[in-house]
């Protein structure tokens, strides 16, 4: 018998074909363990599927890994649809996956507890990191798909409640193996502008497969390190995901996700009238006090007032000036009754009143003659009598 010799091109291209003829390894449905589960920055989601005798290496382009119900993980139990063919250039084969779902709802249960109590050990859901949701808020940031029901029922339910909300919509994906992290940026976007005061991060109801992106725990972090208070609305009241726990507060559904943010226009108007009232009364009170204050401070300053200084020192100048008068005025009558009578008493001893009296003088060189004998040695003498004076000459003569 003779066989043909090939080359090694020939035989895997041969496999190839045999690969892509064959009608089950055309449309296998295989089951496994995922691992090496790596996302390429193309879309495309490279991974090996194993069990306890064998590994297969599998990927799923962009285009199939856009319509994921599920983040693909490493150890998740999955099953995979799709077909295997073989590579010429080295002769291995993989299967090229369309379809990818958990094997069993059991298997994303286990996975969601894991994730949560990995969280929770490292302090994400307590409930000192929660911030408190703005009672007023000036504008709501909306992490959503643009065209899903959730985003509907947020307007009308924010509408519903006060038209003057101003609402801020970041269109994400919330399905697939792409749609963590375009949450993610949305969250970073909004945290990083400063006219946000809260951020709604929200989706319809669906399978835990649908709402799978919200259980990421990068998004957890995400959603944890944000500064902006966030409210996590996603499915239906029996839904949770790992974002409800991490979030500032959790909204039953897109619906009350909005009722929690968005206050009645009603509410903010008796609000901004009872502060305006409470605003007049404080400001009544304060003028009130500083008017007080003021009236108290120029009191004082009247009190210690350098010109009221000066007024009193300047009363008690006339006060004692009054008084230095009132005892000169005494002392100079004083002084004048008693000068009145010495010149009294001196007139009543005065030579000239006793001449007027009958008597006279009789003076020489300016002296007083008061003996007989003086008067005889003198030759010219001046008398003083009552009506004046003259000089005469004495002579004596002997009776």
């Amino acid at each position: 018998m003779f066989l043909k010799v090939l080359t090694v091109t020939e035989v895997n291209n041969y496999i190839k074909k045999v690969f892509d003829n064959d009608f089950i390894l055309k449309n296998s449905k295989i089951k496994g363990e995922l691992s090496n589960v790596k996302v390429h920055s193309s879309g495309h989601i490279y991974f090996s599927l194993k069990d306890e005798g064998g590994k297969i290496n599998g990927i799923m382009f962009s285009n199939y890994a856009e319509d994921l119900k599920i983040i693909p993980e490493e150890g998740m139990q999955v099953v995979i649809s799709g077909k295997i063919s073989s590579y010429p250039k080295d002769g291995s084969y993989t299967i090229y996956a369309k379809e990818m779902e958990v094997e069993g709802v059991g298997e994303l249960h286990k996975a969601f507890e894991k994730l949560k109590l990995d969280l929770m050990e490292e302090g994400l859901f307590e409930e000192k990191y929660k911030k408190s949701i703005p009672r007023y808020p000036g504008k709501i940031g909306v992490i959503t798909s643009p065209t899903g029901a959730a985003i509907r029922d947020v307007i009308n339910v924010s509408m519903r409640r006060n038209r003057k909300v101003d609402i801020l919509i970041y269109p994400c994906l919330v399905q697939g193996v792409n749609a963590p992290q375009t949450i993610i940026q949305g969250i970073e976007t909004l945290d990083s502008r400063e006219d946000i005061d809260v951020i709604l991060l929200c989706r319809g109801g669906g399978s835990i497969e649908e709402l799978w992106a919200f259980n990421d725990k990068d998004l957890a972090r995400a959603i944890f390190n944000c500064d902006t208070p966030i409210v996590s609305a996603v499915g239906h009241e029996v839904d949770f995901t790992i974002s409800d726990f991490v979030a500032d507060i959790r909204g039953a559904t897109p619906s009350q996700g909005a009722e929690i943010i968005v206050p009645q226009l009603s509410d903010m108007e008796g609000f901004l009238r009872d502060s305006n009232d409470k605003l007049k009364t404080n400001i009544t009170s304060y003028i009130r006090d500083k008017k007080s204050i003021i009236s108290q401070n120029e009191e004082r300053l009247k009190r210690y007032s350098p010109i009221n200084k000066i007024l009193q020192k300047k009363e008690k100048v006339e006060y004692l000036n009054k008084n230095l008068n009132i005892y000169i005025k005494h002392y100079v009558e004083s002084r004048k009754r008693k000068v009145n009578s010495l010149i009294d008493l001196i007139e009543a001893n005065s030579p000239m009143n006793i001449i007027k009296r009958g008597y006279s003088c009789i003076e020489s060189d300016g002296k007083v003659i008061s003996s007989i004998d003086t008067l005889k040695k003198k030759d010219n003498v001046k008398i003083t009598l009552r009506d004046g004076s003259e000089y005469f000459s004495i002579k004596v003569r002997k009776e």
